[in-house]
């Protein structure tokens, strides 16, 4: 019988990335593994030298509910299309708009295949609704297409363990821990404890033992 791996509390997944082209990506979730400062409350002053991606990613970044319109007119620019869809669509799935945020990531992905962000967070919406063939799809492709992408390497780890596949996950796991400080890569080493425990309970079954 396949051992069910048991996760520690604090390897809660990873949230939502969204694309910050100037300064790289971001976590979306402060609850889990929140890597970068957030910004502090400023007064919302547009600049006439920013383009339509940038004056949404300024709103958004600073939670102006006028995010999702910008974005909007971004994409009605075609400026930055694929970054601006995918931002709009960690806003569609924070209102809870399941579908509307699978076509902004997938409609994401089309403008732009190799689209690292968009494949993270569309994998984190497949892992919400408990797809977890495709959220690991994507989660490798992430990961392939930008390798220092360090929570697409701990959602992956995560989604290899839920299925069992224990030396994938430790593999995964170590990516991480090489692109994270070192406070942060004391989640991993938890993780990675717990899964070369259950690796050595498994090794020590014996055809017909449960």
């Amino acid at each position: 019988m396949a051992q069910i791996l048991k996760l520690p509390v604090q390897a809660s997944k990873p949230g939502y990335s969204r694309v910050k082209r100037r300064g790289g990506k971001i976590s979306e979730n402060p609850d889990q593994l929140d890597l970068f400062p957030k910004p502090t409350a400023q007064i919302l002053n547009f600049s006439s030298d920013l383009t339509p991606f940038e004056q949404a990613l300024f709103s958004d970044e600073r939670g102006d509910a006028r995010a999702a319109e910008l974005y909007e007119r971004a994409i009605d620019q075609q400026d930055c299309v694929a970054d601006a869809l995918c931002n709009l669509g960690i806003i569609e799935s924070k209102k809870g708009n399941t579908i509307k945020a699978f076509h902004c990531f997938t409609t994401a992905l089309k403008n732009e295949p190799r689209h690292s962000e968009a494949h993270y967070n569309l994998g984190n919406l497949y892992f919400d609704l408990n797809d977890f063939t495709l959220a690991q799809i994507h989660f490798e492709m992430a990961a392939e297409i930008d390798p220092a992408f360090a929570n697409a390497w701990f959602n992956l780890a995560l989604i290899q363990a839920i299925n069992s596949n224990l030396p994938s996950a430790a593999g995964a796991l170590k990516k991480y821990k090489e692109l994270v400080p070192e406070d942060q890569a004391q989640v991993a080493d938890d993780l990675l404890q717990d899964l070369k425990k259950s690796l050595s309970g498994m090794k020590d079954l014996r055809p017909g033992q449960s």
